[in-house]
């Protein structure tokens, strides 16, 4: 848990904030740090009682952290290192959700669960993606690494590994990647 949070501060440090700025002044990290611990509790811990405690604690701290924030991240989401989320609010994230390592997510952006029978699941997205803002990524799909989802874009379906996103439904435009956004 230590480790993963240490590699999130790495990298809102790495945008320009210092430590007092990003632990008491940026509300994606509250968020952050809120998941990684009800994170841990939600794998590691394994004495039902104490476990069902504890979840309910981190649950209305959740709640607490989504209110102030407008962040929602489920403790059962699994989300790799070296998270950012780059602005405050409105972000909704499906207990379910696959997110890859070294991802950035802006404003308003949604993952979610959508499709109908078979096709019904929440999206795994894999590592080095962009998601800009007021997007939403939903279905039972695969981003594969490296895409860059561009603003106000709806992601149904399967995107290959190095691909720009862009539009409603989104469309691939370009294979210039999510590098530099990164």
């Amino acid at each position: 848990m230590f480790k993963l949070l240490r590699l999130d501060y790495l990298k809102y440090k790495s945008y320009g904030g210092h430590f007092i700025s990003i632990l008491f002044l940026t509300q994606a990290f509250w968020a952050i740090i809120q998941y990684r611990i009800a994170s841990y509790f939600y794998t590691n811990l394994r004495i039902p009682i104490i476990r069902d405690i504890v979840l309910f604690i981190c649950l209305l701290w959740r709640k607490v952290i989504e209110l102030t924030t407008g962040i929602s991240i489920p403790a059962s989401a699994k989300i790799g290192p070296s998270f950012y989320i780059g602005h405050f609010g409105g972000i909704i994230l499906n207990a379910k959700v696959v997110l890859g390592t070294n991802c950035n997510i802006s404003q308003g952006v949604t993952i979610g669960v959508s499709g109908k029978d078979e096709k019904r699941g929440v999206p795994i997205i894999g590592n080095n993606v962009f998601i800009g803002a007021n997007s939403v990524v939903a279905g039972k799909i695969v981003i594969e690494d490296n895409v860059l989802i561009g603003a106000c874009s709806l992601v149904t379906s399967n995107v290959l590994a190095g691909s720009v996103m862009l539009g409603v439904p989104a469309k691939s435009i370009s294979q210039n990647t999510s590098n530099g956004y990164i």
